[in-house]
């Protein structure tokens, strides 16, 4: 496996996201099942460009909220019947969620979708910023929103296996630490994969 440059620009990002456009979904456990009766559901992976690092945006959802409360994700949530496709989807609750404005977004490029066990098909699309944005929360969904320096995601000393128990099935889960918080689940799937992407695996695989 390659090891990437400091700084990916964003040219890289976007054709080594193209070599694994057409990869199969993942799941929380592996290879995820066919669609079925999931929700389709779209976020966006924030890169932030510092100019001497790379930041991965990340949000923490309110406490109040019904599902996945507390929980650290990417901006995002359902596919609504309104929005033209799932990017379309991931830019608007970007917008909505922590107020960047999809004018202030370069896409470049979709990676393969991740199937949760608690019924979604998240559809990731990575976006390029190159201007710090002035965001602004929405407190009824955000109560925080942070960086992760990509360097950080991107080694994969940072990525640990943990075990849950959910209705009385053992699973196992991603995990990535970083400062005190606990980064798992889907969103550290993904952030796996991606990884994966950008080190050079044209599908992202897991072991």
């Amino acid at each position: 496996m390659r090891t990437p440059p400091h700084r990916l620009d964003p040219a890289t990002i976007a054709a080594r996201l193209e070599r694994a456009v057409d990869a199969p979904p993942l799941g929380d456990d592996g290879p995820a099942p066919s669609a079925g009766e999931r929700v389709s559901a779209a976020v966006l992976v924030p890169l932030i460009d510092h100019g001497d690092h790379t930041g991965v945006l990340l949000t923490r959802r309110s406490r109040h909220l019904r599902d996945h409360a507390g929980q650290i994700g990417f901006p995002g949530g359902r596919i609504e019947c309104s929005d033209a496709d799932p990017a379309c989807a991931a830019l608007r609750e970007a917008e909505e969620e922590v107020g960047l404005a999809r004018e202030e977004v370069r896409l470049l490029g979709r990676l393969p979708a991740y199937d949760t066990v608690t019924g979604f098909r998240i559809h990731p699309y990575v976006g390029w910023i190159e201007v710090p944005p002035r965001l602004e929360l929405e407190p009824l969904e955000v109560e925080e929103a942070f960086e992760v320096p990509l360097a950080f995601v991107l080694d994969p000393a940072n990525h640990r296996r943990e075990y849950f128990e959910r209705r009385g099935q053992r699973r196992v889960t991603w995990v990535l630490p970083f400062e005190g918080r606990h980064i798992w689940g889907a969103t550290a799937g993904i952030l796996v994969r991606f990884s994966r992407l950008l080190n050079g695996d044209a599908a992202g695989r897991r072991d």
